[in-house]
């Protein structure tokens, strides 16, 4: 190789390495109580899914062949919950990077006698690289992710190009993309990089928000936001056919 291709590679990994750096989101406090940690132990013996496990198969996961819906950010997880019980027919598989939260899934997953229903506590760009199978998931869902509202930290919004390609890598054909948000700029935003992914279809059509699906519950947060006259963005978008 000559020293200038060497130049080029160095310089392109180093890019990789500063992207990789800029974080989509804050690792929040919260320790749990020992009664808490004890039960989260149990329930990830059941529910858990590790990164130092590599590459996963989802019949092997779950025991059958399914529709698996991914999401990304799942906050306390009582709608990804929800969304498992009422679609029994289908596997979910959340992640988050906060413990508290995932340890508030795997209770409400417990208690609620959900089944299909499995989860990462790690970064989603690091288990999207290493751990989910290519082209294989029927949905990947993104609700009210951190807006990062200051311009100098709009960087950081996780609806970016690449991580775009990223969903797409995951999703197979005719699998959808669904985000949602409260932030209208935030919106915009998503409508700005979705539109011009050439893997993609607005399943509302060319830069229309869509009305919010019968699949997707209604948080507390929501109806509270409803009441104040706050809006809320849905934007699905399909992997294309090839």
């Amino acid at each position: 190789m000559s020293e200038q291709n060497t130049e080029t590679q160095e310089s392109i990994e180093q890019e990789s390495v500063k992207k990789r750096t800029i974080r989509s989101f804050v690792v929040r406090g919260g320790r749990m109580t020992e009664g808490q940690q004890k039960n989260y132990e149990a329930n990830w013996l059941v529910y858990g899914l590790d990164l130092d496990d590599g590459r996963i198969d989802y019949a092997t996961v779950f025991g059958r062949e399914s529709d698996v819906v991914l999401e990304v950010g799942f906050g306390m997880g009582a709608s990804l919950v929800e969304m498992a019980k009422n679609a029994p027919e289908k596997d979910f598989i959340g992640i988050e990077v906060h413990p508290p939260g995932v340890a508030k899934l795997m209770m409400l997953a417990k208690e609620e006698g959900v089944t299909n229903l499995r989860v990462y506590c790690d970064d989603a760009i690091e288990v999207m690289a290493n751990c989910l199978p290519e082209k294989a998931a029927s949905a990947f869902q993104l609700f009210f992710p951190d807006p990062w509202h200051k311009k100098k930290h709009n960087k950081r919004r996780i609806v970016q190009p690449l991580f775009a390609q990223q969903v797409a890598n995951v999703l197979k054909e005719g699998g959808y993309f669904h985000m949602a948000t409260d932030w209208q700029p935030y919106a915009e935003h998503m409508m700005e990089v979705m539109e011009v992914q050439e893997g993609y279809v607005n399943a509302a059509g060319v830069g229309e928000y869509h009305p919010r699906p019968e699949w997707r519950p209604l948080t507390k947060f929501e109806q509270r936001g409803e009441r104040l006259g706050h809006g809320v963005w849905d934007l699905i978008y399909s992997k294309k056919l090839v």
